[in-house]
């Protein structure tokens, strides 16, 4: 099993290859990472020395209802410049020439932008919990992939989070429905009780997003309900890591899916092979119609053997 990371690794690698590189070069290079998020790194056209990272959200303009603008300005806004290309969001700008002394750091900083911008609904959801105001914090919804959202609102003890997942095959959801189950059957052992609570349902939507009006109700979606306590994210520490986690549960779910079916298509095969070697063991011998041979005109020549006859010597 992999271990996904909340950065992206191809965008961390790009940006430092290109700052660490001795010589400037031209440079354009399209990255596509999870969730439909497009990266596009070129070099300025007034000068080499200026590196452009231009990033594209289809959900940028949701999460920055939910403040994701201001966290674009504390943690890139000495990159920050207008838009370059219209067809992107928000555009980052390096000097290559002047750039801190940790370009490690700076590359894996620059990496987590989709992360950092997904937080916004969960750190929106943890300062109304904070704020110890009564009733149910207001419901932020993500659409972060096509017919797929993430939802998140906070309450007085605790903060939910809803995926709404979408199964596009038959197959897909069968496994689904017993690896979610598992979440919610696993939580039952002792070692991992101070886990979120998990609950699934397919086809209907929990009772928090049961009155939106824009949810799919049919076979092929399913809603995971995780239940944050305050022990998930009272501490930044924890905050950080819980924000990290739970992002990439879908990811982790359908590359499970895909790992399992690629593992039955594996076990099935070697079957075959199995199955093969027996039929061609019982197949009949043909040595002795591989040893019949034609005459000029086409017909079959058999061979016969002569019996050999017993002479009789008169008077013996």
């Amino acid at each position: 099993m992999i271990l996904l990371e909340p950065n992206s690794r191809v965008l961390e690698e790009t940006l430092l290859a290109r700052f660490t590189s001795e010589k400037p070069e031209i440079v354009e290079i399209t990255l596509v990472d999870f969730d439909n998020v497009v990266y596009h790194v070129q070099t300025s056209a007034e000068q080499r020395t200026l590196l452009n990272l231009s990033v594209e959200m289809k959900y940028f303009n949701e999460v920055v209802s939910y403040g994701a603008d201001e966290i674009l300005k504390r943690e890139y806004g000495d990159y920050l410049i207008p838009v370059v290309n219209p067809q992107y969001q928000f555009t980052l700008q390096f000097n290559l020439e002047q750039l801190p002394e940790d370009k490690v750091a700076l590359a894996r900083h620059v990496s987590m932008l989709k992360r950092n911008m997904l937080a916004s609904s969960f750190i929106r959801a943890f300062e109304y919990w904070e704020s110890q105001q009564e009733g149910a914090g207001p419901l932020m919804a993500t659409h972060y992939r096509d017919s797929e959202a993430i939802y998140v609102q906070a309450q007085q003890d605790r903060v939910t989070v809803i995926f709404s997942t979408l199964f596009k095959e038959e197959v897909d959801r069968v496994l689904g429905k017993v690896f979610l189950q598992e979440f919610v059957d696993a939580r039952r052992q002792s070692s991992i009780q101070n886990a979120p609570q998990v609950f699934y349902s397919s086809r209907e939507p929990p009772l928090e997003i049961r009155h939106l009006a824009d949810l799919r109700q049919d076979e092929s979606v399913g809603y995971v309900s995780f239940v944050l306590f305050p022990r998930h994210f009272a501490d930044q520490e924890a905050r950080e890591k819980t924000i990290s986690q739970i992002q990439l549960f879908r990811d982790y779910l359908h590359y499970h899916i895909k790992c399992a079916k690629a593992y039955m298509h594996s076990r099935m095969r070697t079957r075959v092979k199995e199955f093969l070697k027996v039929i061609n063991r019982a197949k009949p011998d043909r040595t002795t119609a591989s040893s019949e041979k034609r005459t000029a005109t086409g017909r079959y020549f058999r061979p016969q053997f002569r019996q050999p006859t017993s002479q009789f010597v008169e008077g013996e």
